[in-house]
């Protein structure tokens, strides 16, 4: 059974836990974790991917055959590093690692994103194996490291390396029982324009890359793209985050640079999209560069997929506020796709607060959840 008071103390100790990313400080947590899953008599077992960075995966195992169990298993997989903190004191009210509890609420940096899942997670599996559940599938644990600076580290390696292969998964990083069932894709790239230097006085011997990406910039924010409307989700979208260029007022410069986030919708093949972008581009110089740092894909799972179905079954008889929704912005789900592992994601956040000052949860619904996860757990079990 789920026990509130245990859920809300355990809650208060893995936000006290410093696990910032960046610059990556995991290991303080990952060991509290261990300890406390391997006190349930679970299997539990690290993989680390970087230094001092481990991921903890911990397994119910079922009562199927072993190949059986393990490849129709259910996942429940949260992460645990946070963005950090900031300067302490600026602009908190609440302390960013006390754990305090102000009017159903418990404050701390990671409440929302993504500790109270954690903790969801955890005691969801203590109380399993207190009450004795023999479970047909697999019930496995992944926390993860990394998440918020790529997965670099965590959620991706251990799929690529095979050590997650479970029936389905429940990424545990969102908000109020949504269930996240479309995301868009990503492009980040970094655009170059390479100019030509002179002295400010005498412009017209240079070639101002600065001026030039300016253009760029206008250019593709008025790009229309062609897509099809996805009933969850917004259009595509372009934003420019960061530039960068020049050496004086009086230099005609001979560089600038300017980060994109380009997020575009199922259906959208990720090459045409650099395609074109290339091509505007080239309609305003010859001279330039595309970086790509990170290129991710978009996702959807049929709302009709009979994990969605039972979810939100569950949810109704539960009482609990779940719906379907689409997420303009990027989760571990898309890194399921080319596994071909169905997933959505879920979670039981305050929405709006993750990486703010004076993040929380509502206590309630972290109780609430960690109850229907339980039950979505068991019910899922029988399908």
């Amino acid at each position: 059974m789920i026990n509130k008071s245990r859920l809300i103390k355990l809650t208060q100790k893995v936000i006290s836990c410093n696990s910032e990313n960046p610059p990556g400080n995991e290991w303080g947590l990952a060991q509290f974790i261990i300890k406390d899953m391997k006190s349930c008599g679970l299997e539990v077992k690290t993989y680390t991917y970087a230094k001092g960075r481990p991921n903890i995966v911990a397994t119910l195992k079922g009562t199927l055959p072993r190949a059986q169990a393990a490849r129709e298993a259910i996942l429940i997989t949260p992460h645990f590093d946070t963005v950090p903190i900031g300067t302490i004191g600026k602009g908190w009210k609440f302390k960013p690692l006390g754990g305090q509890i102000h009017d159903g609420k418990i404050y701390g940096r990671g409440a929302s994103d993504d500790k109270g899942n954690l903790t969801s997670c955890m005691e969801v599996m203590r109380s399993l194996t207190e009450d004795g559940v023999k479970p047909r599938k697999d019930v496995v644990m992944a926390a993860t490291v990394d998440e918020e600076t790529g997965s670099k580290y965590g959620i991706i390696p251990l799929l690529d390396k095979k050590v997650l292969k479970p029936g389905l998964a429940l990424v545990m990083d969102s908000d109020e029982f949504y269930a996240i069932i479309a995301q868009k894709g990503l492009i980040h790239s970094r655009i170059q324009i390479f100019g030509k230097k002179a002295h400010g006085a005498y412009n017209w011997r240079g070639v101002n890359a600065i001026e030039q990406a300016a253009e760029v910039i206008r250019k593709i924010k008025a790009l229309r793209w062609t897509y099809k409307k996805h009933p969850l989700l917004r259009g595509p979208t372009t934003n420019i985050g960061v530039i960068k260029g020049g050496d004086k007022v009086n230099m005609v410069p001979d560089f600038c640079e300017f980060a994109l986030d380009l997020r575009y919708v199922p259906g959208m093949d990720p090459q045409a999209v650099l395609r074109r972008l290339r091509a505007t581009v080239r309609t305003v110089t010859l001279k330039f560069k595309i970086v790509i740092d990170d290129l991710q894909l978009p996702y959807t799972i049929d709302p009709r997929h009979p994990a969605v179905e039972l979810y939100l079954k569950t949810a109704r008889t539960m009482k609990c506020p779940a719906k379907v929704k689409g997420s303009e912005g990027a989760t571990v789900i898309t890194f399921f796709k080319k596994h071909g592992i169905p997933a959505f994601a879920t979670g039981y956040g305050a929405r709006g607060t993750a990486h703010t000052n004076d993040e929380y949860i509502r206590v309630n619904t972290l109780y609430r959840g960690t109850r229907f996860l339980e039950q979505y757990i068991k019910e899922y079990d029988h399908i």
